[in-house]
């Protein structure tokens, strides 16, 4: 029996088969789990194409988080392929380029605006559109960039991974009644096509597997996979609000 044996899951953010979404989509499914992805725009054909690299071919719906109306189809768009929900996987960030990669005090509040929507407000606004579907002992589970520190070229969107963060926590407190867990991964750099738009990326890189106790693979996005389906199981029942850092032992060294 697997991990997630009959467990339904919302995923959002497969865009590429290297992205850890994609990992999380594959590895659910290989555990049990039946699996409901979410698209948009132009990208929405891309995300259909890679659904059929999983295990099982995945449906995909249309969810646009920054639109009001997609949000509130969410629910139904979803039912359309299973009942309920017992996870939701939230796999979305953006920031223009001109708001990172050593631009922090260029960075104007129309740009910083959508780095913070699409990349912290968006936790909240994909929790409450799923929360119809959502049943005690569900959980949400989200990816972030350990928001403590300031790293090198990440710049607003590291103020964004810090007010996702901030998000979560206020979330456990508001849906931890219902029974819904919230908890977040802070992965080391993985080599996504996310991850590569960030200007200078490499530098944030470098030095990584040195530092971290038990190294670190930027291409392999298994071991962040492994702790989100983890936290989507059964298996941490009364654990809610916590930050769960994948990166080998880094967060916890100094200098």
């Amino acid at each position: 029996m697997g991990l997630l044996e009959g467990k339904k899951l919302l995923v959002t953010g497969v865009l590429m088969d290297s992205s850890i979404a994609f990992h999380v989509a594959r590895l659910a499914q290989q555990e049990g789990a039946e699996v409901v992805l979410t698209s948009f725009g132009r990208q929405l054909r891309l995300t259909q194409a890679i659904a059929k690299r999983l295990p099982h071919e995945a449906p995909v719906v249309q969810l646009d988080v920054t639109d009001a109306d997609d949000l509130a189809a969410l629910a139904d768009r979803v039912r359309e392929h299973v009942g309920h929900l017992d996870g939701v996987v939230h796999s979305i960030g953006f920031a223009p380029q001109s708001v990172m990669g050593g631009n922090f005090l260029a960075g104007q509040w129309d740009d910083v605006a959508t780095a913070v929507h699409v990349s912290a407000y968006s936790l909240k606004a994909l929790a409450v559109a799923a929360q119809p579907l959502l049943q005690r002992g569900s959980a949400v589970v989200g990816l972030t960039f350990d928001a403590q520190y300031a790293w090198p070229v990440y710049d607003w969107m590291g103020v964004a991974k810090a007010a996702f963060e901030a998000t979560a926590r206020y979330l456990a407190r508001d849906l931890g009644p219902e029974g819904i867990r919230v908890n977040l991964v802070s992965a080391g750099p993985v080599r996504t096509t996310a991850a590569k738009s960030i200007p200078g990326f490499e530098t944030m890189e470098d030095g990584w597997a040195g530092r971290a106790p038990l190294g670190w693979d930027t291409k392999d996005p298994e071991p962040t996979a492994r702790a989100v389906a983890a936290l989507l199981s059964d298996w941490f029942p009364a654990t809610t609000g916590e930050i769960v850092h994948v990166d080998g032992g880094f967060h916890a060294m100094g200098l």
